[in-house]
């Protein structure tokens, strides 16, 4: 995802606990977005744990990493997302609010795509309501990818209509999945987090 030509205004500086969730937005979405490379999976493997919840589903996915291979991956994720004619899990958004691919919510996602000056990448086969794109669009709009970061406010618009609405979903249903130790765990770690921001989100 991109900002439209109108949004080159400099970007403003973002707090510490803002730049940790955009983070962990993009550590997501990347790595749903495509099997994870040797250098993935080794940044993977140094992350630390702690007793929260969302420490121990980090730990998970670092033990996880560390126990696991390139070529392992490969396979599950295709075997997860893309298969033969489809994969055991279809992570789009219409999917999951419709059970059909390419319909309102993506529709819907792209007029708010629009309002917020994000471009699509003309190079993604995917549809924008992928769950990589999704999740990489709320760290951008944190971060201020698309001009400038933007408020707490709208952030919650986007995250209940595009992200909370059946993310949570997909999450559920990656945790459960047998044949990736690694998947699971980025299953896990995704539902803690959306848990997260979504308590946040219903305090401010």
């Amino acid at each position: 995802m991109s900002p439209s030509d109108n949004t080159g205004s400099a970007v403003q500086q973002i707090a510490p606990e803002d730049e940790s969730r955009a983070a962990i937005y993009a550590m997501l979405a990347k790595l749903l977005s495509a099997p994870p490379s040797s250098e993935q999976l080794a940044d993977l493997a140094k992350l630390q744990g702690s007793d929260t919840d969302f420490g121990q589903a980090i730990a998970k996915l670092s033990q996880a990493a560390r126990d696991t291979t390139v070529e392992q991956e490969d396979d599950a994720y295709h075997d997860l997302f893309i298969g033969l004619t489809r994969g055991k899990l279809l992570p789009y958004g219409s999917y999951y609010l419709t059970g059909f691919l390419h319909e309102k919510p993506l529709a819907r996602l792209r007029n708010t795509m629009a309002q917020l000056g994000i471009e699509a990448n003309p190079d993604e086969k995917d549809p924008e309501d992928h769950i990589a794109s999704v999740l990489d669009m709320m760290g951008g709009l944190i971060r201020g990818d698309f001009g400038q970061p933007v408020p707490v406010a709208q952030q919650r618009i986007f995250f209940q209509e595009h992200v909370q609405s059946w993310a949570p979903y997909f999450f559920r249903d990656l945790e459960k999945v047998e044949d990736s130790k690694l998947y699971a765990a980025i299953g896990t770690v995704g539902r803690v987090f959306l848990e997260l921001e979504e308590a946040a989100f219903s305090m401010d």
